[in-house]
């Protein structure tokens, strides 16, 4: 399946509204990507939780699966039907070392056009936050940390950092990725509404003007069962931080041209990377200095 040619790459974002049901969740996202396809996408990013969102701790442990399972093995399927990359912004992982932790990770994995596993990158930063009376949230109690960030992948948009949700919070990560190469971030999240309403945009928008990135952030949507609803708004950045595509309520795709060159200019324009001060970071760490968290 493949669109008309472009001078510019397009990427395709998903904005979907996973339940417990994985059945329901391949077939809506399944749609979104030939739909994307379709359209000429180069890339379809999923978000955070595409596979499917628990209602509890031990829904999600008993739903998950490793890569070599079959909700992964459809997926590769799919990427070789659709001639597409996909990004898929949030699996349950059961890892090799399941069996004696009895948790997973959270695992961003990155597929090719025929189908082949090019990265997996391990959610690092682990979403515990309490929020009195809005939102609890303890990822830690279940999910293994990642142990790396991974480089950047070459693809046909540019040099893709690999991040999920709750990473945002870090500009340490996005930075590491900016000085490694990358062009683009990718952000799959399911924020909170709370969470969301407040920070989301701002967040996103920040890593693209301090990284003179692209930023590309596939979301869940909606009520994903009786007690959680997730914010929505999956968007794409520029790197001068403006909003060029964006999600509204309910499932669904926005598109993005992403231009390289633009990118460049931005970056010659305004050469930040070349005035950092790599000598004076964590100098006051050294020092001693360092707030208590």
């Amino acid at each position: 399946m493949e669109g008309p040619p472009r001078l510019k790459p397009l990427v395709a974002v998903c904005q979907v509204t996973s339940t417990p049901d994985k059945e329901l969740n391949f077939a809506s996202c399944a749609r979104l990507v030939r739909e994307a396809a379709g359209r000429g996408a180069s890339i379809v990013f999923l978000p955070e939780g595409f596979d499917y969102i628990g209602e509890s701790t031990a829904q999600t442990l008993s739903l998950a699966e490793g890569l070599d399972g079959d909700i992964m093995g459809r997926y590769m399927q799919l990427a070789r039907e659709c001639k597409v990359w996909l990004s898929l912004g949030g699996f349950h992982e059961r890892g090799q070392d399941w069996a004696a932790t009895q948790r997973i990770y959270n695992c961003h994995v990155l597929l090719d056009p025929a189908g082949t596993l090019v990265a997996a990158y391990r959610k690092t930063h682990l979403c515990d936050v309490e929020l009195q009376g809005r939102v609890s949230m303890r990822e830690s109690s279940f999910t293994n940390p990642g142990a790396e960030i991974l480089p950047p992948v070459d693809t046909p948009v540019g040099k893709l950092g690999l991040c999920i949700c709750y990473d945002l919070r870090f500009p340490e990560v996005s930075l590491a990725l900016r000085r490694a190469g990358a062009q683009l971030l990718t952000y799959p999240s399911a924020f909170t509404f709370p969470t969301g309403s407040a920070h989301w945009e701002v967040l996103l928008r920040a890593r693209a003007i301090e990284c003179q990135c692209y930023v590309v952030a596939a979301a869940q949507t909606g009520q994903n069962h009786g007690h959680r609803t997730s914010f929505g708004h999956a968007m794409v950045v520029d790197p001068w931080g403006a909003v060029v595509a964006q999600c509204h309520e309910g499932p669904g795709l926005c598109y993005a041209e992403v231009d390289l060159g633009y990118l460049r200019l931005v970056r010659s324009q305004m050469p930040v990377q070349g005035h950092r001060r790599h000598d004076l970071y964590g100098t006051l760490e050294a020092k001693g200095l360092a707030a208590a968290p």
